[in-house]
């Protein structure tokens, strides 16, 4: 099979290896039909690496089950499925109260094993969210990320009726400020730098500014750096709620005024990095899917760029170089 293989920092390529196999009977292979780009894609990629060489990326993926490693599981066979990335220890603390997003021992699909950046992908079955045969393989490709953003505006508690403001125009900062509407918000602004993001950002409902002229009883960082931090504190009103969700680009350092902020407003701070799954039951991942199927949120409108399975790079230097503006960048992969 064709596969994106990383054998070292910046050296991704595009080659011949072989099909995976199940190894384990509760296990199945996965044929990708989309795998999305995630920003923490870029680091793996071109400075920081993933967790071993060689490793297949790509961690956002959708497809369908190509054969099963025990015929108990036969019914899984040709179905479309979305696919938790996130594989649990199932034996620590975290583990046991089915909170495995917090597992301490985790596995992942895409950085610390081999991802959806491939024509075929090993996953556990348990890993598998059945999916209606009308669902677009694109948008099941966004199911983590759209997960990650519901994720977090539980996280936050947010209020009914309160105006929330969301720090970043990536795919998840976007999807959140969806989410935080649907579940009651008066008003929902996201926060962007520029104004090349606007319509795509009023496209979804929400309103778009520039700059921070106000506090918000809940705010939400979606970027990941240092500035983004400082001014989500300072954009946060006293006794509000603060969600940290942005992956950091490098060390964040908190300015003695912007500290003391934190301590004189009594703000809550919460912080998150992925969304709850549990198989086929009621999750994140169930309340994504559900959400998609009837038109709630709008996933497949923030695809800036698809890219065919051998352009795949164009999307990562086009990301990584900032060449132009650009949301969730999505492959798709021959049939």
């Amino acid at each position: 099979m064709k596969a994106y293989v990383l054998h070292a920092v910046g050296d991704l390529r595009y080659e011949d290896i072989p099909m995976p196999e199940c190894p384990s009977p509760d296990w199945a292979i996965v044929k990708i039909k989309a795998a999305g780009i995630c920003s923490s894609d870029i680091p793996r990629v071109f400075s920081k690496g993933t967790y071993h060489f060689p490793t297949i990326p790509g961690h956002e993926l959708a497809g369908i089950v190509h054969r099963v490693g025990d015929e108990a599981n036969a019914s899984w066979v040709g179905r479309r499925v979305g696919i938790f990335p996130l594989i649990p220890c199932r034996q620590c603390a975290q583990c046991a109260e089915k909170h495995y997003e917090m597992c301490e021992h985790y596995d992942y699909v895409g950085s610390r094993r081999d991802g959806g950046w491939a024509e075929y992908v090993a996953v556990p079955v348990w890993n598998l969210i059945a999916l209606p045969d009308d669902f677009s393989f694109c948008a099941a490709a966004m199911l983590e990320p759209l997960a990650v953003a519901l994720h977090a505006i539980k996280c936050g508690r947010l209020q009914q009726g309160a105006d929330v403001a969301i720090i970043g125009t990536g795919m998840i900062g976007i999807s959140a400020a969806q989410w935080a509407k649907l579940m009651g918000a008066k008003s929902v602004t996201v926060i962007g730098r520029h104004e090349d993001k606007r319509a795509l950002v009023e496209g979804c409902g929400v309103s778009y500014a520039t700059t921070i002229d106000r506090t918000y009883p809940f705010v939400l960082e979606a970027v990941g750096s240092e500035t983004a931090v400082n001014d989500a504190i300072k954009a946060t009103a006293p006794a509000g709620s603060l969600v940290l969700m942005g992956n950091p680009a490098g060390n964040i350092q908190l300015q003695q005024d912007v500290y003391w902020r934190i301590l004189r407003k009594q703000l809550s701070i919460n912080g998150t990095w992925n969304s709850s799954y549990d198989g086929p039951n009621a999750s994140d991942w169930t309340e994504a899917v559900e959400a998609i199927a009837n038109g709630k949120v709008s996933v497949e409108s923030l695809i800036s760029h698809a890219f065919s399975q051998d352009e795949l790079p164009r999307g990562l230097e086009l990301m990584a170089e900032h060449r132009q503006p650009y949301c969730k960048i999505m492959t798709i992969w021959n049939d």
